[in-house]
């Protein structure tokens, strides 16, 4: 029975302390991202655009201007779009995190940038989806776009996959997307 004890307590040491560790990342991880979104909410590249839902905004920059009308997709729309969206590691602590590709203490190199998802890994075939089936910001961003426009969209982690993250994106990531609507289906 004692050594049952022993390793619960054992155990409960060890999640407790695993999780501070995980928690101290995480707000660190937070704290980075935070301030990489505030840097670019503030250069006169970035047009900001207010979240319908409340939660934000999203900061973009326009590559290249698509039709001139008067027809954004609505929140209910499908819509078929190019794009690829990524984040780093690594935004603030040295000027080198900031870099895509960096020299670790260990003499290696050190991949910052992660692109998670891209139609260009998929023969540039444009993905159909709904305007509400994806991340806040991405939404947001479709929702105030032309077919033809190509935009770079910035958007804080509480619009994109949060606190918790996805499959592949931790939590707490400020993310990038290289968006162009193709066609807007009624």
């Amino acid at each position: 029975m004692k050594k049952l004890l022993l390793l619960s307590f054992l155990v409960s040491i060890f999640v407790f302390i695993s999780c501070d560790e995980t928690e101290t990342f995480d707000d660190t991880r937070k704290l980075d991202n935070e301030a990489a979104f505030a840097k670019i909410s503030t250069s006169p590249d970035y047009k900001k655009i207010e979240s319908k839902t409340g939660a934000g905004h999203i900061m973009y920059k326009v590559l290249k201007e698509g039709e001139k009308s008067d027809v954004n997709p609505l929140f209910t729309d499908q819509v078929r779009a190019l794009y690829t969206g990524w984040y780093k590691f690594y935004w603030i602590k040295d000027n080198q995190f900031r870099e895509d590709e960096f020299i670790g203490d260990d003499g290696n190199t050190f991949k910052n940038k992660y692109i998670f998802d891209s139609t260009a890994n998929r023969g540039d075939v444009p993905s159909k989806f709904a305007v509400n089936g994806v991340v806040d910001g991405f939404s947001t961003a479709l929702q105030h776009m032309h077919v033809g426009d190509k935009w770079e969209v910035w958007m804080p982690w509480n619009m994109g996959y949060g606190s918790t993250g996805n499959t592949g994106i931790p939590a707490y990531c400020t993310l990038v997307f290289e968006i162009e609507l193709v066609e807007i289906l009624n």
